[in-house]
């Protein structure tokens, strides 16, 4: 159970770092392209009263270079498809590393028993939230399966737009069995609250930190 348990942290990581690794090489061969075929007109005006020959050739490599821009209009879809994908299958992540920021500066003055009561309550209603909107954007993914609509500038590469829908369940449903997860601790009294980031408490310890090395 550990071992299956270690395997998917390790491919949740990898996955978050695979979409942002592909959203940044889409945009970046996009801008380079954008910008590149006017470097070849340049040269190209350049030598285009002392060589006709060579001046053509750049004319020639720019409009190819163009031509490859303006048939890119889907590296705009596909970043946007990734970023979805990043937000959604994210959400667990954040709830796993506590990434999320927790508001509970009232909370923590409360007694430990009832801080306890209190993660329990927001543990409940985070499943409720999270299975609600897991159930409903299924609905909404099997109406797209249905009519099999191909996703805006990426349907030429076969992609439909309940590929790209698919994860909002999905994402939830990892969100729910995260909250799940904390829930079970708390019960169990291996954990207080939900685990969330403290930002004040973040810059305290920093603010020791560099007191300390003074």
């Amino acid at each position: 159970m550990n071992a299956a348990r270690l395997i998917w942290d390790r491919f949740e990581e990898g996955f978050i770092v695979f979409l942002l690794a592909v959203m940044t090489l889409v945009t970046f061969v996009y801008v380079i392209f954008n910008n590149f075929y006017t470097f070849f007109y340049a040269v190209g005006a350049y030598f285009s009263e002392s060589s006709e020959g060579v001046s053509e050739f750049f004319y020639t490599i720019g409009d190819f270079i163009l031509d490859i821009v303006q048939t890119m209009t889907w590296s705009n879809a596909l970043t946007k498809a990734l970023f979805a994908w990043l937000i959604f299958f994210g959400l667990a992540y954040g709830v796993r590393i506590g990434g999320h920021i927790g508001v509970d500066a009232l909370v923590k003055l409360a007694s430990r028993p009832v801080q306890r009561i209190i993660a329990i309550v927001a543990c409940v209603v985070s499943l409720a939230y999270a299975g609600l909107l897991s159930v409903a954007s299924f609905e909404w993914v099997s109406t797209l399966m249905e009519v099999s609509i191909g996703a805006d500038d990426l349907a030429q590469f076969g992609i439909k737009q309940w590929y790209i829908g698919a994860i909002v369940p999905f994402g939830f449903a990892l969100v729910f069995i995260r909250f799940f997860e904390i829930l079970v601790r708390i019960i169990r009294h291996q954990q207080v609250g939900l685990g969330l980031a403290d930002e004040a408490a973040d810059a305290m310890k920093l603010s020791e930190t560099e007191e300390s090395k003074k």
